[in-house]
């Protein structure tokens, strides 16, 4: 069992750190490995979320100092995914329909991590009002019903429509995750919230990850095989949530 223990929080720690190099708060891989060591989703939603606001925020704080934060980008998803994500919260999602969303949402993060590189600044492109209103509104829908802050599904669209490079995509998410995952952890405060007895070793753990994660992800740092190997892990985890009928 101690073995085991030691196992989670030293996949915990590798999770928030690459997680946080690009921008994200870690959610969805919070959720993938507590779904592996077979945590209940009551506990999984939560405690996810709360991780994320901690790791998300120094994240965003250390891809703002380098000048990478876009205003204007941001707001337009913000304003309609607060409220909806607020709304996802009070929802309660039975365990087997719960696990597949996950996983499908798992593959996000996969395909940002194998696919995507960075845009080439001339060839970015103004982003749309309306389009940013309403993938803001859905993702934040979905955010507070799973318990993530969203980022997996903002990055790979923003770098998909070229409104942003990676460096700016990771400033974004971050602020973006942050909001959420205050809104959706307000929603699900309303039905109460229940956490692991090792709360604030996760917190801890993941906190120190993401400080070291978000200050190298906002130099010049590369991690190509680390990241490759966590879509491997997160692909895993996808499958066994997608097609394990537990």
């Amino acid at each position: 069992m101690q073995a085991e223990v030691l196992l989670f929080f030293g996949l915990l720690f590798i999770v928030a750190f690459l997680y946080s190099s690009v921008g994200h708060g870690g959610a969805s891989g919070y959720l993938a490995l507590m779904a592996i060591f077979a945590i209940s989703p009551i506990v999984m939603k939560p405690t996810a979320l709360l991780l994320n606001l901690f790791v998300s925020s120094v994240s965003f704080f250390q891809f703002y100092r380098g000048g990478h934060f876009r205003w204007r980008i941001f707001w337009p998803f913000a304003v309609t995914s607060i409220p909806l994500s607020f709304l996802g919260g009070t929802m309660s999602i039975d365990n087997v329909p719960y696990k597949k969303i996950l996983g499908v949402l798992l593959l996000f993060p996969i395909i940002r991590f194998f696919f995507f590189k960075n845009t080439d600044p001339k060839d970015l492109k103004e982003r749309n009002f309306a389009l940013s209103f309403l993938i803001g509104g859905i993702i934040g829908l979905l955010s507070g019903m799973i318990g993530i802050g969203g980022g997996i599904i903002l990055s790979p669209i923003l770098l998909l429509l070229k409104w942003t490079d990676q460096k700016q995509t990771a400033a974004i998410s971050a602020a973006f995750i942050f909001v959420n995952s205050v809104a959706g952890l307000g929603g699900q405060l309303i039905k109460g919230i229940t956490f692991n007895s090792d709360m604030i070793a996760y917190v801890v753990v993941a906190f120190i990850a993401g400080l070291l994660g978000a200050y190298f992800g906002a130099l010049k740092f590369h991690q190509n095989i680390l990241k490759n190997v966590l879509a491997c892990v997160l692909a895993l985890a996808a499958y066994k949530l997608l097609f394990s009928h537990a």
